[in-house]
């Protein structure tokens, strides 16, 4: 029987080698803990993250392999730019992080509920107001139409969930994100768990030996502090 790790509750930055996480659920690491900001903000930059039900112990995750952006690499298909020459849509930074967290939080295809719980919300409200979470907003002239929020540490930034109320929302803020980031020196966007659609748009697959690596080479390098509220957001080209 495998026996998971306990994080202890007196050291926040301290959690078990990546390496040693299970292949089946594949990245489950350890467990418990809490949310504060000091410990989240060691587990991004050790590659790590949660990742549980609002009914279940907080179970702490790094995949192999790891999905990945290059900030540089995400596609923009046809269809998209003719529609973004189309419409009046314009980008944002930090101006409704809340707004953006609580619609990615939003059940979707049916199913019955979400993983971002009271608590992951209320833990990544700190995280914003203390200058490292962040969300891109797009909006229809006053009408939020899509949204993405992470984590910055250092150069690193960790994609955590977005969402579109319009066709090609989260898409526009996700390459929109990309974007911003990529002029800030930013090399990678976490996107943690490939999927089809992520895959569409550019996302690959790292090692992740290789993206905890690179991971906390990033997040100790110097980053953009405080919030981006100020930032003027291109559309994607």
């Amino acid at each position: 029987m495998i026996r998971l790790p306990q994080l202890h509750a007196a050291r926040p930055g301290q959690f078990p080698d990546p390496e040693g996480a299970m292949v089946e659920p594949n990245g489950l690491l350890a467990w418990g803990g809490d949310l504060s900001a000091e410990r989240l903000l060691a587990a991004y930059s050790q590659g790590v993250f949660p990742w549980f039900n609002p009914d279940e112990p907080i179970l702490w995750w790094s995949p192999d392999p790891r999905c990945v952006f290059r900030t540089d690499g995400v596609h923009i298909s046809r269809s998209l730019r003719k529609q973004l020459a189309t419409t009046h849509w314009r980008l944002t930074a930090d101006t409704s992080f809340n707004r953006v967290m609580r619609a990615c939080a939003e059940p979707r295809n049916g199913q019955p509920g979400t993983w971002i719980g009271d608590e992951m919300i209320a833990a990544y409200q700190e995280l914003h107001r203390l200058g490292h979470a962040h969300s891109v907003e797009v909006w229809d002239r006053g009408s939020l139409v899509g949204g993405i929020y992470g984590v910055a540490i250092g150069r690193l930034f960790c994609g955590e969930s977005m969402f579109s109320a319009r066709t090609g929302g989260s898409k526009v803020a996700l390459a929109g994100l990309c974007q911003l980031l990529h002029g800030w020196g930013f090399p990678l966007l976490d996107a943690q768990v490939s999927n089809p659609h992520l895959v569409s748009m550019g996302a690959i697959d790292m090692p992740r030996k290789q993206f905890v690596a690179q991971a906390r080479r990033l997040a100790a390098m110097p980053g953009i502090p405080g919030s981006w509220i100020k930032t003027q957001v291109p559309l994607p080209t």
